[in-house]
Order: C-alpha cells, then structure tokens, then sequence
C-alpha cells in the first residue's frame, strides 16, 4: 500500500514540476534549468519503480539512494529557475521545493530502516 501511495506521489509531483515549468519564463538560463528539472524530477519516479522491482536488497537501497539523490537535485533545479517576472507562481514553486526536501526524508528514513 505504502509503495503504491509513493510511487502515484512521486509520478504526480514529476507530473506538477512539468505543469509548473510550462508557466515559468523560456529564458535561455530558465530553458536549461527547465531541462535538468525535468529529467530529475521524472527520474525520481523512475527510480522508485525499479526499486519496487528490485532483484536484491542491495538493488532496492541503491535505486532508493538515486530517488533521493535526483530529489536533492530537484530542489536545487527549483530554486535556480528565475520567476522574478511570475511572482504568482511563488507559492507553487515554494510547494514543489517543499515536497522535493520531504522525498528526500522518506527516502532518507527508507534507507535508514532498510539498512
């Protein structure tokens, strides 16, 4: 049960940096931002299926360590994306960095547990 719910929530938090990135500016900086947010964000979400099909233990942890490596990453790609122009779009880029920290704690804890 616990796998499904994180694995729906880490689709649909990829899914809402994608709706967010399609509003914020297409600066040249923003655009390559834009593209490292992107591949991390769905790369989270990746990760976390292969784990839940990992072969071994040791497969499991390695592929959680990545999902919460690609969060870290996620939430340094929030911040770097310029929404000076947007200001309405700061309460969703604060929501976006905020559940890319709290991925980074579960997956953290999952970690911690499964060593």
């Amino acid at each position: 049960e616990t796998n499904f719910n994180l694995e729906d929530r880490t689709f649909h938090f990829a899914e809402s940096i994608r709706t967010y990135c399609k509003n914020v500016s297409q600066t040249i900086i923003n655009i390559q931002d834009i593209k490292q947010v992107v591949r991390s964000s769905g790369s989270i979400a990746a990760n976390y299926i292969e784990a839940n099909d990992a072969l071994s233990k040791a497969d499991f942890i390695y592929r959680i360590k990545v999902c919460r490596k690609e969060a870290k990453e996620t939430a340094l790609w929030i911040k770097l994306i310029d929404i000076e122009d947007k200001p309405e779009l700061k309460s969703l880029k604060s929501t976006l960095a905020d559940e890319a920290k709290q991925l980074m704690l579960i997956f953290n804890a999952i970690i911690k547990k499964s060593a």
